[in-house]
């Protein structure tokens, strides 16, 4: 099966590399989903078009109910995920750990020896999903504050911590459709 797109036994959930016209829909997605940060329509449509082989949506029944924006980090061998939207109506799939094997399994990637994201202390549904994620591909996770409250958002947001996983040489098995 081709590594830009997966599909269930039901047919009925897609992960595939985004387009241009995704952008409004991935901006809605964002918005649906408290708390993420949202950033304008025009981030997520260039971020559709001009990272699309490091971005995932996730389509169920022909509407996106996921989105993973991404890039390599330049000069390392690092995949960053900004980014990670699951729709309320397509949670407890496991949906979110899918897209991120989807992606550190796609060509783009294949340098990367770690996946690295930054999370606030107080969100426990994105340390859920990463410690999952580590756990599934046998990878170790560390953390240490990167982005700090009071020297790089002038005390307007949390700390972010950086998370780091590291990445198993080989491809990684696609969990199992829910």
């Amino acid at each position: 099966m081709p590594k830009d797109s997966y599909t269930t036994r039901k047919e009925a959930l897609v992960l595939r590399k985004p387009e241009a016209t995704d952008g409004a829909a991935i901006w809605e997605l964002v918005r649906a989903c408290k708390p993420l940060d949202e950033n304008s329509m025009y981030c997520n449509l260039v971020q559709a078009e001009h990272f699309r082989d490091t971005c995932v949506v996730a389509e169920l029944d022909g509407g996106i109910v996921g989105w993973i924006s991404g890039h390599m980090i330049p000069g390392q061998d690092a995949f960053f995920v900004w980014q990670v939207a699951v729709s309320p109506k397509a949670r407890g799939l496991g949906l979110g750990r899918k897209m991120l094997t989807h992606l550190v399994n796609r060509s783009e990637c294949e340098d990367a020896t770690c996946l690295k994201t930054t999370i606030t202390e107080d969100n426990d549904a994105s340390w859920g999903l990463f410690r999952s994620f580590a756990r599934a591909i046998g990878g170790e996770l560390t953390d240490t504050p990167h982005y700090e409250c009071d020297t790089h958002f002038d005390g307007q947001h949390d700390t972010e911590h950086m998370v780091t996983i590291t990445l198993p040489a080989e491809e990684i098995a696609l969990p199992r459709a829910a």
